[in-house]
């Protein structure tokens, strides 16, 4: 779910390709959505972070300690994950064509292919139980190893980036008729992109 900076982590592979840093605004790296569904709830609203360390430094993000969920849904609930790039432009976020949609989330974070494993959940000490019990289940605890998140645009093609965008992830349940729930989870991180020089 954090899996948030981990899509930062692009690989598309050429010769002639540029990398990125992202330096994040928010000591806290995560804030509130400013434009998040009705609603919608944020990420201290979903979870207790007291626990997570967040250090962020020239190598990235080190993250540490453990997560308390609060967020109580019925384990049957199909879970959804989305997340977009979005630029700042000329006082506007604006969409790029950065994003992605995991319609079951619970069924596959787990996966070694999946970029929420790969950045994010492969560092659980109790990965097991988080699949149990997935991202809502009341009084879960989710324990993190000691891990650096790099904050990398990897071998981008195209077009440059340059200065403010933002991550905004919004996860959403299902109930067993695919009725969607009322309460969603909406945050983001902001940051500035600089071009890293060789």
């Amino acid at each position: 779910m954090w899996a948030i900076l981990l899509f930062l982590v692009v690989d598309l592979g050429s010769a002639w390709a540029t990398d990125y840093y992202l330096l994040i605004e928010d000591p806290d790296v995560y804030s509130p959505c400013t434009d998040g569904p009705p609603a919608s709830i944020s990420i201290s609203e979903a979870y207790n972070m007291d626990n997570m360390v967040f250090d962020q430094d020239e190598e990235g993000i080190h993250i540490s300690g453990n997560a308390t969920v609060k967020w109580s849904l019925p384990r049957t609930d199909r879970i959804s994950a989305r997340f977009s790039i979005m630029h700042y432009n000329r006082g506007t976020w604006e969409p790029t064509a950065v994003s992605q949609v995991t319609r079951d989330f619970c069924a596959v974070f787990y996966h070694k292919d999946q970029y929420w494993y790969k950045y994010w959940f492969k560092n659980a000490a109790n990965l097991e139980e988080i699949k149990r019990n997935c991202l809502a289940t009341k009084d879960t605890v989710m324990v993190f190893n000691p891990f650096v998140m790099q904050l990398r645009l990897n071998n981008i093609n195209g077009a440059s980036f340059r200065g403010r965008y933002k991550a905004v992830f919004h996860i959403e349940a299902f109930d067993e008729k695919n009725k969607r729930r009322p309460t969603s989870l909406c945050f983001e991180f902001r940051g500035e992109i600089e071009r890293v020089r060789d």
